[in-house]
């Protein structure tokens, strides 16, 4: 099992930037596949973008592609999103999470079996 804690969210004027982490512990940081999702109000838990567990490949949402990027450090136990030309709709609960079968860029939620708490993100337009 692996336990996620994300760090970085907070209020930010559209066109800002923040850059989120998520800290790892538990069994070895770099077997699993991660992906950041978020959470609206109102909304399901949508997909936002995925790393393979070497670092070396990237999947992303259209609606972030070209502004966000998702990163990770093995050494570090830490997975990294990057996220730039924040807009309004923007604004949702981001978490990280890891998939414990290895399957890499799986985009559903239902697929990944560990979670962080989330952070909140908001972007004041």
């Amino acid at each position: 099992q692996v336990q996620l804690v994300e760090s970085g969210g907070g209020l930010v004027q559209a066109g800002g930037s923040l850059r989120l982490s998520c800290a790892a512990s538990g069994r070895t940081f770099s077997n699993y596949p991660m992906a950041w999702f978020r959470q609206a109000p109102g909304k399901e838990r949508e997909f936002v973008a995925a790393i393979s567990r070497s670092g070396g490949n990237t999947r992303y949402a259209d609606s972030v592609k070209g502004r966000f990027t998702i990163s990770r450090d093995n050494a570090k136990n830490t997975a990294f999103l990057q996220m730039n030309i924040l807009k309004p709709e923007d604004t949702a609960v981001y978490y990280c999470a890891a998939d414990k079968y290895g399957i890499e860029f799986r985009t559903r939620a239902q697929d990944y079996n560990y979670w962080g708490q989330g952070t909140q993100v908001t972007v004041s337009s």
